[in-house]
């Protein structure tokens, strides 16, 4: 069985070479004949060109001979009507004065003719007789010069023999009648030109270059093949196919005999040149290319032969080595895909305890809330009670907007696209902001606050403000929370030098808390992750502030370094480097004054019906006045219709149905009133990040407030750019 099947293998073996060999062949002879014709055409197409070229300079230089001639005979006639002139003045024009002025200028013959073309006097060198030179002439134009005499009249006339005669007449100056002047060029000089159309065709051998003509008016004026000058050119059955085809530089066969010539023609002025080859020159490499071809064939199919043999020798071990390989890869992909399956495992688990730890840390809070409600509502008339669970609440509600925050900020990080504020920003501001909000938190929960050495020589930066802020109150937060009752937080600032425009600063911060293990320390930067089981319980922690603190200053290009020691406290060292940035102008201090905002009329735009109702009972409570709107059109379309100074300030939600925030926004900066451009218009959205803000910024807006609203913050916005709007107003 084998057997048989090992000789199917070989006759289906040699079928195949057999097939390969005649496609191979065929495929080899069309390539060959199509190379071999288009190295003809190119060939033929270079020559003819060539010689087109030769062709035209030498037109060229029998054009410019004629002209030089009859420039000649021009300033010829010329002059001797300026002679006749003032010879007419003392004697008459005699044929010895003809003589004289032919012998002297070289020319053959001058002519004196009346008004009317009529010969008074002539002279003529040879046998051209005057008659033969007027018959001619164009009469007409001739007898124009008598009238005027600034018109000359000059041609070349061709004679039967082969010869030429330059003519030129002038007007004569004396009276009314026409000086005539020639010059016979003889055959014999005629045919020097002829005799160089041939030449350029020397050295082109019907052998080896084909057969070349040129022809004019049909007629073919030079060939390499001299048997073919003076011929027609529709007689030549190679030139007739040719001119058939009326595609120039294009090879054409020329017949169909069982040998054919192949050719093709380029044009001229007034003139063809032609090429054409027989095939048997075209296609002499043709033959030998084939046997080439049978040769290489031959021994590609031996190689084949040979290499088959050692392949079917060989074949039963590679089997044997397949089979071992392929069973070492099944293993290999089997450990791949049980590492996949643990991996798949472990995220799932990741993404359950996540979802665990998100669901325990937002219930909880929630939980205080709703079930501190359902306090009050039971002890409605227990004043003090229900104070002092809406203050729970409060603290239950704050601790859930920021987890929200924390897992957002955790979201936003991660994506790598998103880039980090790069504006210019006073440090030492910066640091005095965070001291101050530390210093009253410390206070707070009785810790002493101490600030060592700050060493500041550059204050002003390139940075992100809110990002720097966020990492030293996130620190200083975790500082506070895990700090012992009494406890301490210390903090230094070192400039570590100046280098090509960067400045680098190293802020030391201790407490002396609980400190942490060696081993949480390994993990300190992971999301959700806490020492203490019960830390989000009584230290009121989402696990995320130190995972956010890295994410920040590894994009800051910086570093965070922490030490601790249980029970003694902790120790954060933060590395950052800036961009320093030029000095800003100092801008005017804003005019102090209470924060008020009552009798202001506020038009706040708002979908939500529960957020719109917040807000008109925050702002009414505080004295203003509220006109709301449920989308942004219809915020556009109440100012629109109002009168300037209606309305002092626009709170402005983002999301709305209709027409956005920004969108409304744009709108009214773009209304053609005077307060249009004036008015504070402030968001009021829960679209929390960076590029929100400069959004809105862009947008037209003047501040950007984050929900839920701090009324104390919504009052000083619209304080502020009223203040400012009035001052504009002032000036």
């Amino acid at each position: 069985m084998k057997n048989k099947q090992h000789n199917l293998d070989r006759n289906n073996f040699i079928l195949a070479e057999i097939l390969v060999g005649l496609l191979l062949f065929f495929v080899v002879l069309v390539i060959t004949v199509k190379a071999d014709l288009s190295s003809a055409e190119t060939r033929l197409s270079d020559m003819v060109t060539y010689i087109k070229e030769q062709y035209n300079n030498n037109m060229k230089l029998d054009i410019a001979s004629e002209s030089k001639s009859l420039m000649r005979m021009i300033q010829s006639v010329e002059v001797l009507s300026q002679q006749i002139q003032q010879e007419e003045k003392t004697s008459d024009i005699t044929e010895e004065l003809l003589e004289n002025y032919c012998t002297i200028s070289y020319l053959t013959g001058v002519l004196i003719l009346d008004e009317n073309g009529q010969v008074q006097e002539k002279y003529c060198s040879d046998e051209v007789q005057a008659e033969e030179i007027l018959s001619q002439t164009d009469q007409d134009v001739l007898l124009d010069v008598v009238d005027f005499h600034e018109k000359t009249y000059s041609v070349r006339m061709e004679c039967e023999d082969g010869s030429y005669i330059d003519i030129a007449a002038n007007g004569r100056q004396d009276k009314p009648g026409i000086v005539l002047v020639y010059y016979h060029t003889p055959e014999r000089y005629t045919s020097i030109f002829n005799h160089s159309i041939n030449s350029l065709l020397t050295g082109y051998s019907l052998e080896h270059n084909g057969t070349i003509v040129i022809s004019e008016n049909n007629q073919i004026v030079a060939s390499n093949d001299k048997g073919l000058i003076g011929a027609k050119t529709e007689d030549i059955q190679e030139l007739k196919c040719i001119n058939e085809s009326a595609v120039e530089k294009q090879l054409v066969r020329t017949d169909y005999q069982t040998i054919p010539d192949y050719g093709l023609m380029e044009k001229g002025r007034d003139y063809y040149v032609y090429a054409y080859m027989s095939a048997d020159k075209i296609f002499a490499k043709t033959p030998r290319n084939m046997l080439y071809t049978v040769f290489i064939y031959l021994v590609i199919v031996g190689f084949m032969h040979a290499l088959r043999w050692r392949m079917l020798q060989g074949h039963q071990k590679e089997q044997m080595r397949l089979q071992k390989e392929y069973t070492k890869n099944l293993e290999s992909k089997n450990l791949e895909l049980r590492e996949a399956v643990f991996q798949a495992q472990k995220a799932n688990a990741a993404k359950s305890s996540f979802l665990s730890r998100m669901s325990h840390d937002i219930r909880t809070p929630l939980n205080g809330i709703i079930g501190l409600i359902k306090i009050n509502e039971t002890h409605m008339d227990d004043r003090e009670l229900v104070k002092t669970n809406q203050d729970k609440m409060l603290v239950s509600a704050d601790h859930l907007l920021s987890l929200i925050n924390d897992v957002l900020q955790m979201s936003k990080l991660e994506d790598e696209n998103i880039e980090i504020s790069h504006e210019p920003i006073d440090l030492g501001e910066i640091s005095r902001e965070v001291g101050t909000i530390i210093s009253g938190r410390t206070a707070e929960a009785g810790i002493a606050f101490e600030i060592g050495k700050q060493e500041l020589p550059v204050s002003y930066v390139y940075g992100s403000p809110l990002h720097i802020r966020q990492i030293f109150l996130n620190i200083y937060g975790n500082c506070i929370k895990y700090n012992k009752p009494h406890g301490k937080v210390t903090t230094t600032l070192k400039c570590l030098g100046e280098k090509n425009g960067i400045v680098t600063y190293r802020w030391t911060i201790s407490d002396t808390g609980i400190g942490m293990s060696e081993e949480f320390l390994k993990h300190i930067f992971e999301p959700f992750v806490q020492e203490h089981s019960d830390a989000r319980t009584v230290y009121s922690g989402t696990g995320l502030g130190m995972s956010i603190v890295k994410k920040i200053i590894d994009r800051m290009n910086g570093t965070i370094v922490v030490t601790s020691k249980e029970g003694e406290g902790s120790t954060f060292v933060i590395t950052l480097p800036f961009e320093i940035a030029e000095k800003p102008e100092e801008i005017p201090a804003e005019m102090d004054g209470e924060v008020n905002i009552a009798g202001l009329h506020l038009l706040l735009a708002e979908d939500n019906e529960l957020n719109a109702e917040i807000a008109r009972t925050l702002l009414e409570d505080e004295g203003a006045i509220t006109t709301i709107v449920n989308d942004g059109q219809q915020a556009v379309d109440i100012f629109s219709r109002n009168k300037p100074g209606t309305f002092d300030a626009i709170l402005m939600d983002i999301m709305m149905p209709e027409m956005d925030g920004l969108s409304a926004t744009k709108a009214i900066r773009a209304l053609d009133r005077e307060d249009a451009g004036t008015i504070p218009i402030i968001a009021m959205t829960a679209n929390a990040f960076d590029e929100d803000e400069k959004k809105c910024m862009e947008a037209g807006m003047n501040a950007h407030l984050v929900k839920p609203l701090d009324i104390q913050k919504m009052k000083e916005a619209v304080c502020r750019y009223l203040n400012k709007q009035n001052d504009r107003q002032g000036d």
